[in-house]
């Protein structure tokens, strides 16, 4: 009876050292699941949240979006980073314009991603479902003249690793999943007082890069005298269509 006591535990003990290495699972490094080698692009459907006629209308305008390396550089700090330009288009049959301009720093523990001077920590070792972070760490949300403060403290988290999804007809395998914000302040329904609604999701894919992003900040302000009430804020989706 002692024999087998002590085989049962042994056995538990196995499974349970099994179960924690499965934890972390091996989809290589960070930097497979980061745009960062020059020619590369990805090509996306981008759908752009306005909130016009004084925030009493909202309206969609969507673009097709190709986001390409075009070479790597250093970032300030010393760092072997790489630029990433932006190009748009209405329809398919248009030239593309070029419309924006970020950098991508992928660091030893993480990968860090530099858009309209804010440096966000877009993913972080170890790729671990449940593991969380401070992505927007390096923002400044806290000083008075911030336009930024509503992305103060977000917790950034795995989830979903190693997923497989669907992108409209396209399968994308070995995605994660980081759930940067699901926030709502106040009763969204008062249309007497304010409220705050900020949501931000991000799928990666191993060898790609980005395949899809949810962002959502929206503001609305109750009526005063002389004014009705009014919505502020903007909202993205990006969903990939193909890459090279």
């Amino acid at each position: 009876m002692k024999k087998l006591f002590f085989l049962s535990v042994a056995a538990f003990l196995l499974l349970a050292s099994c179960s924690k290495k499965t934890e972390v699972l091996d989809l290589g490094d960070l930097k497979d699941f980061n745009l960062q080698q020059p020619g590369k692009y990805v090509i996306y459907k981008l759908d752009s949240l306005l909130y016009i006629n004084f925030g009493q209308k909202d309206t969609v305008v969507s673009y097709f979006a190709k986001d390409s390396v075009v070479a790597q550089i250093t970032d300030n700090l010393g760092r072997p980073a790489y630029r990433i330009f932006r190009f748009v288009r209405k329809t398919a049959t248009e030239a593309w314009q070029a419309n924006n301009t970020f950098m991508t720093v992928p660091t030893d523990n993480g990968v860090e991603f530099v858009e309209n001077n804010q440096r966000y920590i877009k993913l972080r070792q170890p790729l671990r479902d449940a593991y969380s972070w401070k992505g927007n760490t390096y923002i400044d949300t806290y000083s008075l003249n911030s336009e930024v403060k509503y992305l103060d403290d977000w917790d950034y988290v795995f989830e979903n690793m190693d997923a497989t999804i669907t992108l409209g007809s396209i399968i994308v395998n070995n995605t994660v999943t980081v759930n940067q914000r699901d926030e709502v302040i106040g009763n969204i329904t008062d249309l007497n007082s304010y409220s705050e609604k900020n949501l931000g999701i991000e799928k990666y894919a191993k060898g790609i890069g980005l395949v899809y992003r949810n962002f959502l900040h929206r503001e609305y302000q109750p009526p005063t005298p002389g004014r009705p009430g009014y919505k502020t804020g903007y909202g993205v989706t990006m969903t990939m269509l193909s890459h090279n």
